[in-house]
C-alpha cells in the first residue's frame, strides 16, 4: 500500500506492522485478564492451551504449536508442574521424552480458562461484527496458505 511518497514508508499503514500490532493489542487485554485472575504469563497460558487441546503433548510439540521458544516454553511449563496444574509422565518407550498432561486441578482451570477465552472471543466478534468477522478470517486464512503457515 502506497501512501503517495515513493521513497518513504509510513508505519501505520505498512500491512505487517498493522497485522502485528492489532494481535498485540489483542492479545494485551486478553492476557491481561487471565494474568489478573488467574496469574499466568503468556507462555503459560499458551502451554496450558496447547496441552488441554491436545490432552497429552511434549515440549516439543508444544514449542512448535505455538511458535515459543524452547527456553519459554520450558520455564512455562515448569511454572504450571509447580502449580499442580500439570504432570510429567515418561514415556515408556523412550525415557528421554516426557510427555505432559493436565492434573485434575489442571483441567478444572483449562476449562475455566477456554470459557473465559470464549467470552473474549465473542465480544471481539461483537466490536467487529459477522461480516468483519468472516472477511478478517477470510484475509488470514489467505495469508497464512501463501505464507506457507498451514
Amino acid at each position: 500500500m502506497s501512501d503517495g511518497h515513493g521513497d518513504t514508508l509510513a508505519l501505520e499503514t505498512f500491512l505487517p506492522y498493522r497485522l502485528n500490532r492489532a494481535a498485540e493489542l489483542v492479545s494485551r487485554e486478553f492476557a491481561e485478564r487471565y494474568r489478573r485472575e488467574y496469574g499466568l504469563t503468556r507462555p503459560e497460558w499458551r502451554c496450558l492451551a496447547t496441552i488441554g487441546q491436545f490432552g497429552r503433548t511434549t515440549a516439543t510439540r508444544i514449542t512448535a504449536h505455538s511458535s515459543m521458544h524452547k527456553t519459554k516454553v520450558s520455564r512455562a511449563i515448569y511454572a504450571l508442574e509447580q502449580q499442580r496444574w500439570l504432570r510429567r509422565v515418561e514415556d515408556e518407550a523412550d525415557r528421554r521424552i516426557e510427555h505432559l498432561e493436565l492434573t485434575a486441578l489442571g483441567r478444572t482451570r483449562y476449562g475455566e480458562l477456554v470459557a473465559l477465552a470464549r467470552a473474549y472471543e465473542t465480544r471481539l466478534a461483537s466490536l467487529l461484527g459477522a461480516t468483519d468477522v468472516a472477511a478478517l478470517s477470510k484475509g488470514l486464512d489467505s495469508i497464512e496458505a501463501a505464507m506457507g503457515g498451514t
